[in-house]
């Protein structure tokens, strides 16, 4: 069945073309490796076969930067792991995106001290952020999704 079967008797079917650029945007989101703590393990089982992070475009996690537009920061970030995340995230193409997963990611959680950055967006912008110490898989996708709603109210000029 093709695109004549459902459209019916219009013959054209219409979008605007920032809707096309951000429903794909989207639906092809691969994300970047990058844990560092207990959150990693909760952002691999979001990636397995329970809640399947796949069904939303995201088939495997990216170890290269060059190759992803989501740095997905699960865990607290040490004051000497900072420069190279901050690396990681120059090498990333643009449009690109970070959620930052986890209270140690977001404020440096129960890590007060002077070895741990007190929220990743000390280093680099977050988009989202996900609560929880750490947060269940539901709370990651729930993050995605939020991310996924911020990108399709962008504009092509932002990006261009």
């Amino acid at each position: 069945m093709g695109i004549e079967q459902k459209a019916g008797n219009l013959g054209v079917v219409t979008a605007r073309l920032e809707d096309v650029i951000n429903w794909s945007r989207t639906n092809s989101m691969w994300p970047m490796l990058f844990g560092l703590a207990c959150c990693a393990i909760e952002m691999m089982a979001a990636q397995a076969a329970n809640y399947d992070m796949s069904r939303f475009g995201m088939e495997l996690m990216r170890a290269s930067p060059r190759q992803s537009d989501l740095m997905i920061v699960a865990g607290r970030v040490s004051r000497k792991m900072a420069p190279v995340l901050r690396q990681l995230y120059d090498q990333m193409p643009s449009p690109k995106w970070v959620i930052a997963m986890g209270d140690c990611a977001s404020c440096g959680g129960v890590f007060n001290n002077y070895a741990v950055v007190q929220g990743v967006d000390e280093i680099v912008p977050v988009d989202v952020y996900v609560a929880g110490c750490p947060p269940r898989p539901e709370g990651l996708i729930h993050g995605v999704m939020t991310l996924h709603e911020k990108i399709k109210q962008e504009k092509l000029k932002t990006w261009a």
